[in-house]
């Protein structure tokens, strides 16, 4: 077990991380379908393809929640959004001006960064953009992002310096590629953390001049078929630098599709935004050559508020005490013995859906999903009271059994009752600038 010696500022004193680097790279708006490995049709995805080939894809993995500021928070730090303060929208729009992900609140880079990692932070925020709440005070030693979407800044950041202004859409991933390669290169001989957060394929989507025109699926298709090609590069670099074997890489998305753009989440059905499946269940791929099968679809229910254990597990580090008391345990559970193959582990049986401006809304229990209230979820056209859907008869939640299984219904709604209650007594509020 990794030992980590600490001062009172946090600093490490003495620390040889044994676990492998990690990248984490998280797309914008990445629809389920979008991939050649998730089905789509007509967008050409070799180098994911690939990952997905020599790791483990997930298909029933879901964002945190289904909008850009609640997804990252559940990401970071292994909590419902909502027990971190957050009840609806994204920074800049319908959140309280001048509020933020509180900084006490332990992050996935902090926790990296005092096991000894090099830590990173390249492509988008979107937790807060005061400057308590800025990057580097979250444990991402090193940052070059945008504090918010692309539609909604032209600034791009460094600490607490405005590098860039405008910046030029079409190339922000060409951008956040190569910083990313000169942080693996710069670090090839210590450990490392890298977040990638990417800013494709959020709207405006508009492709890299090179990138234009290339894919048969339109600009949409161009602006995804650029993020794959530049993954390509950086997993060469990992090879040349020999890296690949020593290096844990994980792919998703933080919601479903945009509504109105090209992004496909078929088999399911609905968009960011809303609590059915199309707008939460997302690409999901993870690779450790030689630690990870390959070639494996993992069907079990898994969220990203998994990642966090998952990767702690993964890396041989340890949680910190929670700052608060609310706090006391995850709502993440590591996944990390399921992902080896031992479906002994610790498995998902449930998972709440969240709405990008009403907050809880299902309840999924294996595969069931229950809508409480089929207005609140627009879907009063299948019930005035509680729809239940079967995921797996139904991916597409056309039909409503809530009739033909009242017995579970009142069970689950019981449960979700509880769990409303439990968000209630143990959640803490957003930090706010006075």
């Amino acid at each position: 077990m990794l030992t980590v010696f600490f001062v009172a500022s946090n600093h490490v004193l003495s620390v040889e991380p044994s676990g492998p680097n990690v990248i984490l790279i998280m797309a914008d708006d990445l629809g389920y379908q979008d991939l050649g490995c998730y089905g789509h049709p007509a967008i050409r995805t070799p180098h994911l393809d690939q990952l997905a080939a020599q790791g483990v894809r997930m298909t029933d993995f879901h964002s945190g929640a289904t909008v850009c500021t609640p997804s990252r928070m559940a990401l970071l730090t292994g909590y419902y959004p909502y027990r971190l303060g957050w009840r609806r929208g994204v920074i800049g729009h319908l959140m309280e001006p001048a509020t933020g992900l509180d900084p006490n609140i332990q992050t996935m880079g902090e926790i990296f960064a005092s096991a000894g990692y090099a830590t990173g932070l390249i492509g988008k925020w979107h937790l807060g953009d005061e400057a308590p709440f800025r990057p580097h005070r979250q444990g991402f030693g090193e940052n070059h992002y945008l504090n918010k979407s692309n539609n909604q800044t032209k600034q791009v950041w460094q600490g607490d310096q405005v590098v860039e202004e405008p910046f030029d859409n079409r190339l922000l991933t060409e951008r956040w590629f190569e910083r990313a390669e000169a942080f693996v290169t710069r670090h090839a001989e210590k450990k490392f953390f890298l977040y990638l957060p990417l800013t494709a394929p959020h709207f405006p989507v508009e492709p890299h001049p090179g990138f234009d025109g290339r894919s048969a699926f339109g600009a949409y298709g161009d602006v995804v078929e650029e993020v794959d090609e530049r993954f390509g590069q950086l997993m060469l670099l990992l090879k040349r630098l020999n890296l690949s074997e020593h290096t844990l890489v994980w792919f998703l998305s933080d919601n479903g599709p945009q509504p109105g753009e090209a992004a496909r989440s078929h088999p399911y059905r609905g968009l960011k935004w809303d609590a059915l499946e199309g707008g939460t269940r997302v690409p999901s791929i993870v690779s450790w050559p030689d630690r990870l099968p390959s070639g494996r679809t993992l069907k079990t229910l898994m969220a990203a508020i998994d990642v966090l254990p998952t990767l702690v597990e993964a890396c041989h580090l340890t949680l910190p005490s929670p700052s608060f008391p609310a706090l006391s345990s995850l709502d993440g559970v590591s996944q990390w013995s399921v992902m080896t193959g031992d479906l002994s582990g610790p498995l998902r049986h449930e998972l709440l859906y969240w709405h990008g401006q009403k907050g809880l809304q299902a309840l999924r229990q294996g595969r069931w999903k229950l809508f409480p209230k089929a207005m609140d979820a627009g879907l009063e056209s299948l019930s005035q009271g509680a729809v239940l859907f079967d995921l797996e008869q139904d991916p597409g939640e056309e039909k409503n059994l809530a009739l033909s299984h009242p017995a579970r219904v009142a069970a689950m709604l019981e449960r979700y009752h509880q769990y409303e209650a439990d968000l209630e007594s143990r959640a803490i509020g957003l930090r706010k600038l006075p």
